[in-house]
């Protein structure tokens, strides 16, 4: 059965907004903030929503959607609940705070970093309510969110995706590539091997360093080489070798993805040392970084690693 919204959708396209399905959005973050400035920019009638009700307000008045701050009224008023938050137990509880009040044959998108497991029973819990779930993580960090270029990874019932395709694209290009899930498991993977990336690269400038070569020298070295990845192209000489390190990702929460594609091999009876090795030095290195540190900032921490063993 369709959602009375995309029936409303395909019968006028009298005006813009009345065309297109409410949407409800929550988590208003570093990616949530211009992911929710896309939607509104293409007209969708949008509701924003922040733990920090200062934040709501601000980004309410900045894109020109409507400010909330309960939930149950949110969602109340919601064809679609976009959620980005920063774990799949804050999604959880969120979204199962306003399941109650979602009108039938609403559809829920958690673009979060979320938990694969965790994703298939919220959904089989939503779905004994009439509600549909599809996980769409997102891949390209802030600059990309407003660009509006992100790369959008979906699972989820492939009807479900295509009434909300339009939604996602105005945020970026959609990748369905699975069951309920799916996204999220390619989400944790994909992190991981940037993480790797991101540490080989740091670990190969400070060797580097120490032989005598200039940092960036060594990067323009392996930018003309196979050792090319975003880390080299990117994020060393703008974050790193710049010393702002701030790209907009934090380093927990590539600590936290590192830890879901473990807890996912793990539970699939994958054996994947290199995956082992890099969440313990992600999550040891995030919390000696502390609260707030950008992911490039592990750079400090492998730094320091090498500082003590030489």
């Amino acid at each position: 059965m369709q959602p009375v919204w995309h029936i409303r959708r395909s019968q006028t396209m009298a005006s813009n907004a009345a065309s297109r399905p409410r949407v409800g959005f929550v988590g208003l973050g570093n990616m949530g903030r211009p992911m929710a400035a896309r939607i509104a920019a293409a007209g969708f009638p949008l509701t924003v929503m922040d733990a920090d009700p200062a934040v709501t307000a601000t980004v309410a008045e900045e894109c020109g959607g409507s400010a909330q701050t309960d939930l149950s009224a949110l969602a109340a008023h919601s064809d679609i609940l976009v959620t980005m938050l920063p774990t799949g137990a804050i999604v959880d509880k969120v979204v199962s705070a306003a399941a109650p009040m979602l009108p039938p044959g609403a559809v829920v998108i958690d673009m979060s970093s979320s938990e694969p497991q965790g994703t298939v029973a919220l959904g089989r819990s939503l779905s004994a309510r009439g509600i549909e779930l599809l996980d769409a993580p997102v891949s390209g960090g802030v600059h990309r969110a407003a660009d509006g270029t992100l790369a959008i990874i979906v699972g989820g019932a492939a009807d479900t995706v295509a009434q909300v395709v339009g939604l996602l694209k105005t945020m970026g290009s959609t990748m369905h590539i699975g069951a309920l899930g799916s996204g999220h498991a390619m989400k944790a993977l994909n992190n991981y091997v940037s993480a790797v990336g991101l540490t080989a690269a740091c670990e190969a400038v400070i060797v580097a360093e120490r032989f005598g070569i200039e940092p960036q020298t060594a990067v323009d070295v392996l930018n003309q080489s196979t050792g090319r990845n975003v880390a080299t192209e990117t994020k060393i000489s703008q974050f790193v070798l710049s010393g702002s390190f701030a790209a907009g990702f934090g380093a927990a929460l590539m600590a936290k993805d590192l830890r879901t594609a473990c807890a996912l091999g793990r539970n699939l009876g994958v054996g994947a040392p290199l995956l082992e090795t890099s969440a313990r030095i992600w999550t040891e290195g995030a919390e000696q970084l502390g609260r707030g540190a950008d992911h490039t900032a592990i750079y400090r921490y492998i730094e320091n690693l090498a500082q003590a063993r030489g």
